[in-house]
């Protein structure tokens, strides 16, 4: 054994000499074989060359590599997989400027909170859930395959959308079109890593990288220009061309890469997740729009949904190569880190939905305006990022990312200091240190908990890091913003007395309801009380969102090492994800 495990040492610092490019990648897997002497199936490596082990106990892992593409090429499929991250990165942040238009029962759907909350979370929540299919089917079918299969879905649930006649007929569209994205996302990342080796490869992560931060800070600008000029669905039709641009561009540019190991699928694991969750978050909506917890409607489905995913982590644990690894979670690091993910998440995503209705309907800014409001936050994340990683290679991860996360949740906190007076520039401060905290955050720490883990359980950490997150924004949504409506109904309630039976009803489901039938009765002063019952929700909220943000500083105090480890380069969280992208 011995003999053995020093050829494999030196055979990989052998090819790292020989093929610089892609040394990195072997010497990993000479540090997992001589790590365990007993392997259990099949080794598989992030979309890069593996050794063959000797039969018998020790299972075949068969070389493979990419093929080797004109660098000109290369180039076009990074600009194809830029094009397409883009659409999702605006697709994900120009509904928040859209929610006030369409909670307008002339300009919009006249959508209720609740039917608001589900038009967002119906997205995340398919994301979430459909992405470790997602990855598997693109090893069986091939990546460029899965890939346009989901930008068809992509495309024709957005022409969906932008027809769409009703609220219900939106959240179903925004549901499929979150199964678009759960299938495009896990194969741009898979075709990069096929298409890039070596430094070209770290190069191209780089590059590609900036597609996010050009879709967080040019996706409510150009939603605030379409919902200025054109109807509230343009928002959503845009996608249809760039989507079929993307297609023809994978089918003239891109092989059809796929894993020469198939990955099982977990059809128990993706149905329990799927029902737990909309049976939780359906509950959780649904006391905001019923104002009570004790109603039958609302308890059960919270523990009904409680149930599902406790079922779906003991099926995960019985399971030999789960989607979702639940063991990871019994490593402190790990799971802490990922508990501190998740409920900042859910705070990002509850303030985010406030923020909306504060901007446009309080406020009264205009879409256009409100877009650019938002723009300091997405630069503020843009540049916490790159400033966290320099801070972390100077001080203890621990040490850089417990105050950025508290300051996040102060500045979520900060919210229930805004009122109908404040002055846009303090606005803008805060959105900009809140983008600024939660990019120092995010980061690293999604970094850290991944190459804090084995190269052999680096795509299961993957797995539950991104199933965390999107499940934090899923609660967050259905959270926020019940707390939110229970809230407003109690304040709005003394200032409708003497008002007729369905003005009071309209009234009560949201501000944007009760401004407009304000504005049909020649009534000011209903309107004026709504604005106060909404800014009096918004602080409610906020200082409760604050609270859970500042839990999540705690349990990373509690489980990040006081001291970083001393170890070699951190490998890209990218690279992982492009393994299972989940």
């Amino acid at each position: 054994m011995k003999f053995f495990n020093s050829q494999i040492r030196q055979r990989a610092q052998n090819c790292s000499v020989r093929k610089s490019g892609r040394g990195h990648i072997f010497r990993s897997v000479a540090t997992v074989l001589t790590r365990n002497s007993k392997l259990d199936g099949v080794v598989e490596f992030a979309y890069g060359p593996v050794v063959q082990v000797p039969a018998d106990r020790y299972p075949k892992v068969f070389m493979t590599a990419p093929p080797t593409l004109p660098k000109f090429r290369q180039q076009l499929i990074l600009a194809v997989l830029m094009l397409c991250s883009l659409l999702i990165w605006l697709d994900n942040t120009v509904l928040s400027t859209t929610l006030e238009t369409l909670s307008d029962p002339v300009r919009g759907l006249g959508a209720n909170p609740g039917q608001l909350q589900w038009a967002t979370g119906s997205y995340t929540l398919a994301f979430a859930t459909l992405m470790f299919t997602a990855g598997a089917l693109g090893d069986r079918f091939g990546h460029r395959t899965v890939f346009s299969s989901g930008l068809v879905i992509f495309a024709g649930s957005s022409l969906w959308a932008a027809y769409a006649s009703d609220a219900g007929q939106l959240i179903a569209a925004r549901a499929a079109m979150g199964v678009g994205s759960a299938l495009i996302t896990p194969a741009m990342m898979a075709i990069l890593m096929w298409t890039f080796t070596g430094p070209a490869r770290a190069a191209a992560i780089g590059i590609f990288s900036t597609s996010a931060g050009v879709g967080m800070a040019a996706g409510p600008v150009l939603a605030g220009f379409l919902l200025d000029h054109s109807w509230w669905g343009s928002v959503f039709l845009i996608n249809v061309p760039v989507s079929a641009l993307a297609l023809v561009g994978l089918a003239v540019l891109v092989p059809n890469f796929r894993s020469p190991t198939l990955r099982p699928l977990d059809p128990a694991g993706m149905l329990l997740s799927i029902s737990g969750l909309v049976a939780l978050a359906y509950g959780l909506i649904r006391a905001g729009q019923v104002a009570a917890w004790s109603r039958t409607d609302v308890w059960a489905p919270i523990i009904v949904g409680l149930v599902l995913l406790a079922v779906f982590v003991l099926v995960e644990l019985r399971v030999k190569v789960p989607s979702f690894d639940p063991r990871l979670f019994a490593q402190r690091t790990f799971g802490g880190g990922n508990v501190a993910l998740g409920l900042l998440l859910f705070g990002v995503a509850a303030i985010t939905f406030y923020n909306a209705f504060y901007l446009q309907g309080a406020l009264g800014f205009s879409p256009m305006k409100a877009g650019l409001a938002n723009i300091p936050t997405a630069f503020g994340a843009l540049a916490g990022a790159p400033l966290a990683s320099r801070l972390v290679r100077r001080l203890s991860l621990r040490l850089v990312t417990v105050p950025a996360l508290i300051v996040a949740a102060l500045t979520m906190g900060g919210y229930g200091f805004l009122g109908l007076q404040t002055p846009l520039v303090w606005i803008e401060i805060l959105l900009l240190i809140q983008g600024l905290s939660i990019g120092m955050v995010i980061g690293p720490v999604t970094a850290a908990l991944i190459s804090d883990l084995p190269l052999e359980q680096a795509g299961a950490g993957s797995a539950a890091t991104n199933t965390v997150r999107q499940t934090g924004s899923v609660i967050g949504i259905a959270v926020g913003g019940t707390i939110m409506s229970i809230t407003y109904r109690r304040a709005i309630e003394p200032s409708l007395e003497g008002a007729p039976g369905p003005v009071q009803d309209q009234a009560r489901v949201s501000a944007e309801q009760a401004r407009h039938v304000a504005t049909a009765i020649h009534r000011p002063t209903l309107a004026q009380a709504a604005d106060n019952a909404f800014i009096h929700a918004m602080h409610v909220g906020a200082g409760w969102i604050a609270v859970i943000a500042l839990l999540g500083a705690a349990v990373l105090l509690i489980t990040l090492p006081a001291v970083g480890k001393k170890k070699g380069p951190i490998p890209e969280p990218d690279c992982e994800e492009a393994r299972s992208s989940v």
